[in-house]
């Protein structure tokens, strides 16, 4: 899935001399950048979390002691 080479069609908003003011995208090609920018952002965040060296457990372990915990909440 190479989300990239996607071509965007966009309009252009400008005022009386041509200056563009914004922008018009489809609500597709909307979606499909929100969806690279979430994926960008998971990405930062993951080598953020790698770079600072703090100790970490592995996901399964994670998710046992949340359903630990949620269920001693009951």
């Amino acid at each position: 899935m190479n989300k990239i080479n996607h071509i965007m069609r966009t309009q252009y908003i400008t005022d009386t001399k041509g200056k563009k003011l914004g922008v018009i995208l489809s609500l597709e090609d909307y979606q499909k950048m929100i969806e690279e920018l979430e994926d960008l952002q998971d990405i930062r965040r993951y080598v953020e979390a790698k770079a600072s060296k703090e100790p970490s457990i592995p996901i399964d372990d994670a998710f046992k002691m949340i359903e630990s915990k949620r269920k001693a909440k009951r």
